[in-house]
């Protein structure tokens, strides 16, 4: 028989080590290519998309035609370079092992590093066209590939291995960190809301309430003028009413309703009772997420806070929870407003009632939210006892100052800059 001319083999080598890179790009670029992706093109009608999905359906029949490919070819290449050695330098083991080496390094720079560094970089640009081949391919190595599966669940069997089925679902840490990387393509503000979002289930009704001591109620057994007055200033169209005490609430006013009969001279306690809601009331711990939903299901728009002895803690409304997710956006009443007086040396001063989460969104700071919600209960929590003015303190190492207390609360508190100290 007449020898294959040395030409030949060489262009025969070279095929072997195309069709090499071709089963190796075609494998990484079909397990890098992003399935979230690949859905949403599929519902676009995409061609390619629609067969390379059905394609992935069946991991271990796309990986048997491949690997058998590959295997395939990487062996025929690797006899190949034996054949052209003996040719070239007859049966020397040292020209022998040489050749090994040299088809060894061919197919790890040519048909394994170099288009598995592609096809992970192009995966969807490689992937999709690519599935136009595999399909017939697949079709024709069938029963190969069937047959060698046959071991490979067997042997799956036996280790009590079962295949995942189903498309790996993201968990919540795994959609943050997926918005986090995303910054370049959503914008600043729409990544803020969707951050926002993922904290609602962490964070419950009593961070985000206003403070029993700052709810703008009315007092029924208050004289009609009193009333009229508070409710010709109030800052709310809803307000809490109670009896004699705050703990003794009877109900919801709608400040609109009351206008009218105000307007007639006609304010007595029996009208207002009248007029009266029934008041909504919300454990402290409910997750802000599901008081969202309770809000849009019962239809109410504002819940008074308690904890679980049923005392009054404080009040949230539905603008409460919006501005978790949104920022700010309403217009508080001086009480509720987060007031901030910055000084020349870079140090602010701030009222001792104001919320952690407002201090710590305003301010940049990162003060424990664990504990008391307010910037007074978090100091006197620190020293066990009512500081006096001109007291010296760090939390969480922010440097603050004890500017006044009054009635065992302290009223108004300088916070320093970190980098700064406070001046001697």
């Amino acid at each position: 028989m007449e020898e294959i001319p040395i030409s030949a083999l060489y262009g025969t080598l070279a095929i072997l080590l195309i069709l090499s890179a071709f089963f190796s790009i075609s494998e990484t670029s079909m397990m890098a290519l992003n399935r979230y992706r690949l859905k949403h093109q599929v519902k676009l009608g995409n061609r390619g998309a629609k067969l390379t999905a059905e394609l992935l359906g069946r991991t271990d029949r796309l990986l048997g035609v491949i690997l058998l490919g590959n295997n395939l070819v990487n062996a025929a290449a690797a006899v190949l370079v034996s054949i052209i050695t003996v040719r070239l330098f007859g049966a020397n083991e040292i020209a022998l092992g040489i050749g090994t080496l040299v088809i060894t390094f061919l197919i790890l720079v040519f048909s394994e590093i170099t288009p598995k560094v592609i096809g992970a970089s192009y995966a969807e640009q490689i992937a999709l066209p690519i599935a136009f081949a595999l399909k017939p391919l697949l079709k024709a190595l069938y029963p190969v590939v069937w047959f060698v599966n046959l071991f490979v669940q067997a042997l799956l069997w036996l280790l009590r291995i079962k295949p995942a089925t189903e498309t790996h679902k993201l968990s919540l840490e795994e959609l943050r960190t997926l918005v986090l990387e995303a910054s370049h393509f959503i914008p600043q503000k729409h990544q803020s809301i969707l951050m926002n979002l993922f904290e609602l289930e962490n964070i419950t009704v009593n961070d985000v309430m206003t403070p029993r001591s700052q709810i703008e109620a009315i007092d029924i057994d208050a004289p009609p003028d009193v009333i009229k007055r508070q409710l010709a200033t109030c800052y709310h169209t809803r307000l809490p009413v109670y009896q004699g005490q705050m703990d003794k609430l009877i109900g919801i006013l709608h400040v609109r309703r009351v206008l009218n009969l105000s307007l007639e001279q006609q304010l007595i306690a029996e009208s207002l009772r009248e007029m009266l809601r029934e008041a909504y009331f919300i454990p402290a711990d409910t997750p802000l997420f599901s008081q969202l939903h309770l809000f849009q299901e019962k239809q109410e728009r504002m819940g008074l806070v308690v904890d679980e002895y049923g005392e009054l803690m404080g009040l949230v409304t539905i603008e409460d929870i919006l501005e978790e997710i949104i920022g700010e956006f309403t217009t508080h009443a001086p009480a509720q407003s987060l007031t901030l007086h910055k000084q020349a040396d870079g140090s602010v001063l701030v009222e001792g009632s104001s919320l952690l989460r407002d201090l710590n969104r305003k301010l940049g700071l990162k003060l424990p939210l664990e504990g008391p919600k307010t910037l007074s209960g978090l100091i006197i929590e620190h020293f066990q006892d009512i500081p006096e003015a001109g007291t010296s303190l760090k939390i969480a190492g922010h440097p603050m100052e004890i500017v006044q207390t009054q009635d065992r609360v302290v009223k108004v508190v300088c916070i320093y800059p970190q980098q700064a100290s406070k001046p001697q």
